[in-house]
């Protein structure tokens, strides 16, 4: 029971249950819920591979991790570092067998994220501001991966995208700030490392502000309606609140821009509820 707990923790549910939850709002923006069974296909896909994503991390990261989070599952010996890899293989063999049954440019998608997973941690995330990219990206393709699997329109989606990208980034700085002792220990050279945490939070505040800017379009292009700029006013708010608060306190900071950014998918799912109504 110690191993099968540990396993679950490597997988982070709470963060793969959330991310199962951006690929549906991504297919619910792209197409409302005209295509169940590829919907649901895609959101389980999602929560394996974002599973099997974080276990393969925390392999690569044992080390780390002794140093920075000696409670997760391997520092601790819950899990060994070969169990948490063959585990993260099975994940992975999950998601590829269910989007394999999805459109073309659903599997391109699966496709780079996958590659992108399983290379984060041992090739990029120790270069500045690259891994934080990357990083960015994964979880802003979530809604691109939701919103192709059922063959919609994408252009609102892709405002979603990029929204969601823009405050990721700047939440994987801010976490950056919060690791530099570990990280330092390590060998690794994170942008607060390379360019000193002041700057590095001066970096995450200017893809917050590119976000914020970015949060109008799908008004500005007549896909939502006003509706939509009353329910984004929450997420604008609590981007702007976290940027400042990281100045001060990494930890609350990027907290708050991880809630943004589910706000702001709740705007899109608003947005679009407004439409079809």
């Amino acid at each position: 029971m110690v191993q099968v707990r540990g396993l679950v923790e490597l997988t982070r549910p709470g963060n793969s249950i959330a991310a199962g939850g951006l690929t549906f709002i991504g297919a619910f923006v792209a197409g409302g819920l005209n295509a169940p069974l590829p919907t649901a296909f895609a959101v389980v896909a999602t929560v394996l591979a974002t599973g099997g994503g974080n276990a393969i991390n925390d392999y690569f990261d044992r080390e780390i991790d002794a140093i920075n989070q000696p409670d997760r599952p391997i520092p601790r010996g819950a899990v060994s570092p070969r169990g948490a890899l063959a585990f993260s293989v099975a994940l992975f063999g999950g998601a590829v067998a269910l989007t394999l049954l999805l459109p073309p440019l659903a599997i391109a998608i699966a496709v780079i994220n996958l590659v992108g997973l399983v290379a984060y941690t041992e090739v990029f995330k120790g270069m500045p501001g690259v891994g934080n990219a990357l990083v960015a990206a994964l979880t802003g393709s979530t809604f691109l991966y939701g919103g192709a699997a059922v063959g919609g329109s994408l252009v609102a989606v892709l405002v979603l995208f990029a929204l969601a990208a823009g405050a990721t980034m700047a939440r994987e700085i801010v976490k950056d700030v919060e690791d530099v002792e570990g990280d330092r220990e390590e060998g690794l050279n994170t942008l607060p490392i390379a360019i000193g945490e002041r700057r590095a939070l001066y970096v995450a505040a200017a893809f917050v502000a590119a976000a914020i800017l970015a949060s109008p379009a799908p008004y500005v292009l007549d896909i939502f309606g006003p509706v939509y700029l009353v329910a984004l006013v929450p997420s604008v708010v609590a981007m702007a609140v976290a940027t400042y608060r990281s100045f001060e306190d990494p930890t609350t900071g990027q907290k708050w821009l991880k809630a943004s950014m589910f706000a702001a998918a709740v705007a899109f799912v608003v947005g679009r509820l407004a439409v079809v109504v």
